[in-house]
């Protein structure tokens, strides 16, 4: 339910705001009342929700960090990824109204995470094991990139991101299991989404594309990786 609720919270604001998905990196302006307003009210929403409920601990930490440290190596090659759309943004591209847009999409590591992989973790370590946790928080977040297609997004291009979007969530997942939070999913996750509305913006370089190459190793060591974080865990909720 706290799922659904931030989903439809975030389309209504967006739907009302009324910027077509594919202009939201023209401007500045276009940006912040798209994307950044929705994370705002998201992130206010979200805090309320683990607050009334007490939530805040179990959604942000593990009782047991994974026995299995090595799959980091997965979040650890996203964050190159990260790093190299950062170095081939066109920066000459940003004004400061762009720039201070895209800094609020930083928010979007507390909102999606506390989302899934806390909030809605939570409520599902209550009744599953850890193998349908990971799976159903994974998807979970991927389909919430459905709405995209309703704000304008294209069919075939919002199909493909659910797929990169279930494997980065199994990243992030990787991560919280091996460092026992879920603060450094959070990080990285903003980071990235920022690292990707940047390199797109202006005239990258011709090295720009190298970033999505590396990030497909990232996906890749995660799906090998995911089972090492899920075996032997005891993180199932009491109730």
């Amino acid at each position: 339910a706290i799922w659904a609720a931030y989903v439809v919270l975030v389309y209504i604001v967006q739907l009302a705001v009324g910027i077509p998905y594919d202009t939201l990196g023209e401007n500045g302006t276009n940006l912040f009342w798209g994307a950044g307003l929705s994370l705002i009210l998201g992130t206010i929403f979200l805090a309320l929700t683990a607050s009334l409920l007490g939530w805040w601990r179990p959604a942000l930490f593990d009782r047991h960090r994974s026995r299995y440290r090595w799959p980091i190596i997965a979040p650890i090659v996203m964050a190159i990824a990260l790093l190299w759309n950062l170095a081939f943004t066109d920066w000459g591209s940003y004004d400061g109204a762009f720039f201070a847009a895209s800094i609020a999409l930083i928010l979007v590591g507390f909102t999606e995470e506390m989302a899934t992989r806390g909030l809605l973790l939570v409520g599902l370590r209550a009744r599953l094991g850890e193998g349908w946790v990971w799976f159903l928080t994974s998807a979970l977040f991927a389909l919430m990139h459905l709405t995209n297609i309703l704000l304008g997004a294209p069919v075939a291009g919002t199909v493909a991101q659910l797929g990169l979007a279930f494997v980065g969530g199994t990243v992030f997942y990787i991560l919280r299991r091996t460092t026992g939070t879920l603060i450094w999913a959070m990080v990285l996750h903003g980071l990235w989404d920022f690292s990707t509305f940047a390199v797109s913006h202006g005239t990258p370089s011709t090295l720009a594309p190298l970033g999505s190459i590396i990030n497909y190793a990232a996906a890749l060591l995660a799906l090998i990786a995911v089972a090492f974080v899920i075996r032997g865990s005891d993180e199932r909720i009491k109730v």
